[in-house]
This record gives structure tokens, sequence and C-alpha cells, in this order.
């Protein structure tokens, strides 16, 4: 199955080197990708999580949190959005059958209003919280103003699967084929999940936001940067679940190292080692049609844990 791998809107966060590690100054934004992937099995296309939509480019005050937009400053710029990056590949947006979600925060589920035929396959627990809207916070983060296409929800329990790498309750996914699969994460919202996605050269597991720094994924010395360390405080449900699931998600990609590969959805270095380009640049259909977004190399003579082995 070839992957396209599509940054979605870039955000621009406070706190400079603080949060991504190498922006010059504490007082320059520091930006941070939104990396979703397209897929192309055997019949339609299928998105993992959409970023920001057209309609959040267009009215972003009324779409998206006052806070957020403060704190993160979204490059909401529309030829980045996901069906812009899709048809600049020479795809069809209508032919997006199915949207697997990670999780409903803002920036990953604004782009649910431009595929309005496709189904959208997420956990039970994170439908149920994300409408709850429980906290001021909640709020913020979950924008029922993106949901105008939930009657196309199809959502599964979490407590029902099989076992995957040793991960439990892994789902395969309703008019999907096996080779994609909803794996639950629980942490950072009470429905997080990742998904992983079979290719002939392994599985690329994405982790959404279990994670937000490459060398979190370290097995002997994780690390992340303090900036984005508070962002993950501040945002988790379930503290314990959450620092559980990234040290399995660490010891998944030392053992099963060459089999799969584990990357987030924030993390500029994880996004262009994987796509071959600069968070900044745009695919095209070239691209499409060489098979140069396979996502396949990546798997090639990899050592160690995650996207941090110089050897990718």
């Amino acid at each position: 199955m070839r992957i396209h791998h599509l940054n979605c809107i870039s955000a621009c966060a406070l706190g400079g080197r603080l949060m991504d590690g190498s922006t010059p100054s504490l007082f320059r934004r520091a930006p941070l990708c939104c990396h979703c992937l397209l897929l192309e099995p055997s019949a339609g296309l299928v998105l993992v999580d959409t970023g920001y939509g057209l309609r959040d480019v267009q009215d972003p005050r009324s779409r998206l949190g006052g806070f957020f937009l403060w704190l993160m400053d979204p490059d909401l710029r529309e030829e980045m959005t996901a069906v812009r990056q899709i048809r600049r590949l020479g795809f069809n947006p209508a032919d997006v059958r199915h949207i697997v979600l990670t999780h409903l925060d803002f920036d990953h589920a604004g782009g649910l209003d431009d595929f309005p035929g496709a189904r959208v396959h997420m956990l039970a627990q994170e439908r149920d919280d994300a409408m709850a809207q429980r906290s001021w916070l909640d709020r913020q983060r979950f924008r029922p103003q993106q949901w105008s296409t939930r009657e196309a929800w199809q959502t599964y329990e979490a407590s029902q699967g099989e076992r995957w790498f040793g991960f439990e309750c892994v789902r395969d996914l309703q008019g999907l084929p096996p080779e994609i699969l909803l794996v639950p994460l629980r942490g950072h919202t009470l429905g997080h999940a990742g998904v992983a996605v079979q290719t002939d050269a392994g599985w690329l597991l994405q982790a959404g936001d279990a994670y937000f720094h490459h060398r979190e994924m370290d097995p002997v010395d994780p690390w992340c940067t303090p900036g984005l360390r508070a962002y993950q405080v501040l945002l988790e449900k379930d503290r314990a679940a959450r620092l559980n699931n990234q040290a399995r998600l660490r010891a998944l990609a030392q053992e099963q190292a060459g089999s799969v590969l584990v990357c987030c959805a924030h993390d500029n270095t994880e996004f262009e080692r994987l796509s071959g380009r600069l968070i900044t640049a745009l695919p095209d259909a070239a691209s499409h049609a060489q098979g140069s977004s396979s996502g396949q190399e990546p798997f090639a003579g990899r050592r160690g844990g995650g996207l941090s082995s110089p050897s990718i």
C-alpha cells in the first residue's frame, strides 16, 4: 500500500527553541508540522487525520478556540489543507472514501468538512468525551463547528479487538482492508489511538499525539523539549496511561526495528525524513506518478528505536 505524507498546516508555537529545539530565539514562534497520511488501498483513498480544513482557513475565529489560536498561531494557508494537497497530487478528493482519526482535537479533525462523502473512523470513547465538553479546555480543543459529517462517524469500542505486537484491542475497520488498524493509545485524550498501516516494507504506526518529539522514542535516553513536555502535560487526559503508552511505543520501535516504524503527528524531523521534503514544501503529481512517497525506504536497514537512528 502506498503512503503519501502530508503536512496539513503547521502550527507556529510560542516559545521558539523551547518547543522545537532549533528555532534560534525564544521569542520567535517554532513551526510544528501536522503530519497526516494519504493511503492508496485497492479501492478509494484513505486519510489518516485531516489537519486543518478550508473552513478553518476562511474563518479561524469561529472555528478554532481563541486560546489555541494565540498559543499555536497556525499558518493557515489554503494550499496546505489536505483537500488541496490531494488534488495537487493528481487525485480527486471525492475519492477519499474513509478518514481514520487518531483523535478529535481541532488540529486533527478540522478538514472533516472537506470530505462529506467519507466515512470517519475513531474510538467510541473519543467521540463520547469530545461531545461531552466537560471543561473549558475541552471546549477549546474539541470544536463541534468542525463536525458537520458526524452522521458518517463509525466508532469502535476500545475494549474489543485483537493483539498486535503486544498492543491489545487493536481493531480492523469496517470497509477497510486488514492492512489498516486502529491501535488504542489512551492518554493525550481518553479515546486517542494510533493508526497502523502495512506496506510491502513493513508497518508504519502513526501514533498521533502519543508523543511529540522524535527523541522521546530513544530507548536509552528519551528526551523532549521543555515546551513540548509542558504542552503534553497541559493537554493530557490520563497521565499514567500516556506515559505508559510512550514506554510501550519505545519498546515497540526498539524490539521490532525493521518491521515497525513509529512516527507522531507534530515532529518536523520525522515528517521530513519520511516525506523527503521540508515541512513547508508541497507534494506534486510527479511524486504520485513515480511512487516516491511510498513510505517504504525508511524501513531499510533500520537500527535502534524510532527515527532517531542515523541509518534512516
